[in-house]
């Protein structure tokens, strides 16, 4: 049985490690380097870094601030932000990160993620879906950074994602995101009961017992947080041996 994977995120913006609610009123969080470092030294299964600003200020990734965490861990180390091409990874291949998260310029041209699975295979292409519940029962996809709404249903475009070679689904639940009253389940176990390949729960993780419901109930094959860790909530250690309590397999030590 493979082991579920708790991963950290650093949202990054100006260069820090913010967090927010919903995907606003972002706070410090700290430095990203220093926090890469913790959580792999804590025992974390990887590390996804996400520039949240980067597409809406039409900018690349900060390349350089990816170099400086790669060297402070040994984790897969997963970078999002603004990448629209297959240059862009490669620079960012280059100073270290393993896999890349693509979220907007995939959406509004699908064919990049089947050239970066070309180019890269597609256990490098992480397709990043940032969906809300609508009043209409229908988990709707947003773009830039969760402020673009649009009429596309988020099954309907994981669907197509893998089919063209994501090979991995990061689901982040916006109406879940910073709330820590758990994840998303039905929307995560719809994904994972019915796509191929792994999916990231995202949004609403606040404590032990959401992990170990997102594991049992929703099928999830890894669960990201943020603010539980950067505030010292919960530590990395001590949420694994709870869950290995739980019979729930992961990675210790």
């Amino acid at each position: 049985m493979l082991t579920k994977r708790i991963i950290p995120c650093l949202d990054i913006k100006d260069g820090r490690t913010v967090k927010g609610t919903n995907f606003v009123d972002l706070r410090d969080a700290g430095d990203p380097v220093e926090l890469g470092r913790l959580y792999a030294e804590q025992g974390a299964d990887e590390l996804v870094f996400l520039d949240i600003t980067a597409t809406v200020e039409k900018r690349k990734t900060l390349s350089e601030l990816v170099n400086r965490i790669s060297h402070q861990i040994n984790i897969p180390f997963t970078v999002g932000g603004g990448i629209s091409s297959v240059e862009d990874v490669s620079l960012l291949l280059q100073n270290g990160a393993d896999k890349i998260s693509v979220n907007t310029a995939a959406f509004k041209r699908p064919a990049l993620i089947a050239e970066l699975a070309k180019q890269f295979g597609s256990q490098c292409v992480v397709l990043a879906i940032d969906t809300r519940l609508e009043e209409d029962g229908e988990w709707y996809v947003y773009l830039n950074g969760g402020r673009t709404k649009t009429d596309r249903r988020c099954i309907d475009w994981a669907e197509e994602a893998v089919a063209l070679g994501a090979g991995e689904i990061l689901l982040t639940s916006m109406n879940h995101d910073g709330t820590k009253q758990g994840f998303a389940l039905d929307i995560t176990g719809t994904l994972a009961n019915r796509l191929p390949v792994p999916v990231i729960a995202s949004g609403g993780g606040g404590t032990v017992e959401h992990f170990v419901e997102v594991f049992e109930k929703a099928h999830a094959d890894a669960a990201l947080a943020a603010s539980i860790f950067h505030f010292k909530e919960v530590a990395i250690p001590d949420l694994k041996n709870s869950l290995a309590v739980s019979g729930i397999p992961v990675r210790i030590g």
